[in-house]
């Protein structure tokens, strides 16, 4: 099989690389990255394997993505903004590559006779889930710039499907950790935080609750769907490990051998979803299950971050940053004006 991955320098599409080379000696990968603000040392050990090619192009960009596409046999869609606080802070440019992007991708796959497009969504366009899980079918009830752009998405290509016969496949998991996560992101910002002997930021008071899955089970998932996925179907991609926010950084903090006077409490994010949640049975009835434990594959991320340095410590910097930030966090101030 011939596969292009988009956004196959980032986080969840170079494991997915990974795991589909290694498992798969008889496929071949393009990749498909723009490296907005991703390292190109990704997949620096894959660079010269005979069965990956990597091109830099936006997703944007019509000649590049109908360049990439060409002859191949599947299109796996990772490539998007994904952060929430960078959506508020610059929400157009959100759209314009998770609409605008995924809508030029969709176009070139039909004009090329893709024979499978996996589009990569998440928990995220469900909203707020009070009680219970979401199941595939459940109405979408985004509430940020960055879900709303997901879910926009998540329609467009809902249309190719249904107009354009385009056999799509949608996926929607929840909270991914593990190796090569941007240090923006909650996990690997904790933890290359307290490397750096610096306090953790926790929004608000710490009690909305996510799900976490680890990423090489995700990227398991996605293998199971391109190969065994019903077209036109949803996949929830469920971690069955829901915790707090205070409950993860008090686990990264004792797998640092850190108290909890690292902890710094910052204003809430503007908008913050309580809880995610999501049922997954839909996925495992085709074949998926998690592996390993939750407290394992923690353990093993923290362990990569640690002798990783390499990888991140650039990605760290304001100037490797384009919004000189990481996160958009609104810092509590003390009675004598300073930050806490």
């Amino acid at each position: 099989m011939r596969l292009l991955v988009t956004g196959g320098m980032g986080f969840i599409g170079s494991n997915f690389i990974r795991q589909i080379l290694e498992k798969y000696p008889s496929y071949s990968v393009v990749n498909l990255d723009k490296i907005t603000y991703g390292n190109p040392e990704t997949l620096r050990d894959f660079s010269s394997h005979p069965k990956y090619r990597f091109v830099k192009g936006d997703i944007c960009d019509k000649d590049a993505v109908d360049s990439a596409i060409k002859d191949v046999d599947a299109v796996v869609h990772f490539a998007a903004e994904s952060h929430v606080e960078n959506s508020i802070y610059d929400p157009y440019v959100f759209t314009q590559t998770n609409v605008l992007g995924t809508h030029t991708l969709l176009e070139s796959a039909r004009q090329n006779g893709v024979k499978k497009f996996v589009h990569i969504s998440t928990d995220e366009v469900y909203g707020n889930v009070h009680k219970g899980s979401v199941t595939e079918t459940d109405r979408l009830h985004p509430t940020n710039p960055y879900s709303c752009s997901k879910a926009a998405a998540e329609f467009i290509a809902r249309a190719y499907f249904l107009t354009y016969k385009l056999p799509l496949v949608i996926t929607r998991s929840s909270n991914n950790f593990g190796p090569f996560q941007h240090p923006e992101k909650m996990m690997p910002r904790f933890l290359t935080r307290l490397i750096d002997r610096e306090k953790v930021t926790v929004h608000g008071t710490g009690m909305n609750i996510r799900d976490w899955l680890y990423v090489k089970d995700n990227c398991e998932a996605v293998d199971v769907i391109l190969h065994q996925g019903e077209i036109g179907e949803v996949y929830n991609i469920a971690g069955e490990n829901e915790m707090t926010n205070l409950d993860i950084t008090k686990r990264l903090l004792r797998e640092m051998e850190k108290d909890e006077s690292h902890i710094m409490f910052v204003e809430d994010r503007l908008n913050n979803d309580w809880r995610y949640s999501l049922d997954c049975t839909k996925l495992k009835k085709i074949g998926w299950q998690r592996k390993g434990r939750f407290e394992d594959n923690l353990r093993e991320t923290v362990k990569w971050y640690k002798e990783n340095a390499w990888w991140w410590r650039e990605l760290k910097s304001p100037v490797a940053n384009r919004y000189g930030h990481c996160g958009y966090e609104m810092v509590k101030r003390t009675g004598a004006g300073q930050i806490s």
